[in-house]
């Protein structure tokens, strides 16, 4: 009887996690398109929302934290079990440093002050986000799914949002070249691009935290990084 119960109460700790980090999951993505989307329509209402939601993120971190410590204190699971818990709390760390980024891109609203506002960088931008968006909601169904197959299709997609990320980049140099007067607008551009690819890493990290939770080992294949959009590497390059 003792260790049926244990056993029921630890299946509900374990729900409870999940019902946590889904939570934070659905946050996250919303984060993610309305911090753009505050950007772009220099929404300042829409951007004070971000930066307060940001506060809800940490406080579902800290829940799933508490919540991961003492069930490992109270059950002391082994193995597949432990994981799972492990698993648990690395993609609430990973989710929260996706909330800060969005956060951060939000906050940069109030400083945009120029009327240079180039349709081709705001439609590259958007389909940025559009896949790195995307990208989340998918490693998290596969991460709730314990879905490996799903989570390695994320985790080989990160290579298509460093190269967009990669010719943005080439985009916004032109056209601060073209015209001093569009440098503010266009470094604010490539603050929010390099922060969305960084979302985009987090993303790859969930999917890493699925197969070891479900394999019991890390990846052990490099990751697909071909992060080009460090100034240093692409001025001497030659």
């Amino acid at each position: 009887m003792g260790m049926e119960h244990t056993a029921k109460a630890f299946d509900e700790d374990l729900q409870e996690l999940a019902r946590l980090v889904a939570e934070m999951g659905g946050l996250v993505e919303r984060q993610i398109v309305d911090s753009v989307d505050s950007l772009i329509r220099r929404d300042i209402n829409l951007s004070a929302r971000v930066v307060t939601t940001d506060v809800e993120l940490d406080k579902l971190q800290h829940m799933i934290e508490e919540r991961g410590v003492l069930t490992i204190a109270r059950r002391q699971p082994m193995a597949v079990d432990l994981r799972e818990i492990v698993g648990a709390l690395r993609v609430a760390t990973d989710l929260e440093r996706m909330g800060d980024l969005s956060k951060n891109i939000a906050k940069r609203v109030g400083q945009l002050d120029s009327d240079f506002h180039p349709l081709k960088l705001i439609r590259g931008l958007e389909h940025m986000t559009d896949l790195v968006q995307s990208q989340v909601k998918a490693v998290l169904d596969a991460y709730a799914a314990h879905d490996v197959p799903a989570a390695m299709v994320v985790w080989k997609g990160d290579e298509e949002v460093d190269a967009i990320c990669t010719s943005l980049f080439r985009e916004l140099l032109t056209y601060m070249m073209e015209d001093p007067r569009n440098i503010g607008f266009c470094i604010h551009l490539m603050f929010c691009a390099k922060n969305i690819e960084r979302i985009g890493d987090h993303a790859t990290n969930i999917a890493e935290t699925v197969f070891y939770m479900i394999e019991g080992q890390p990846i052990g294949a490099s990751r697909p990084k071909g992060d080009m959009t460090r100034f240093s590497s692409t001025s001497s390059a030659g």
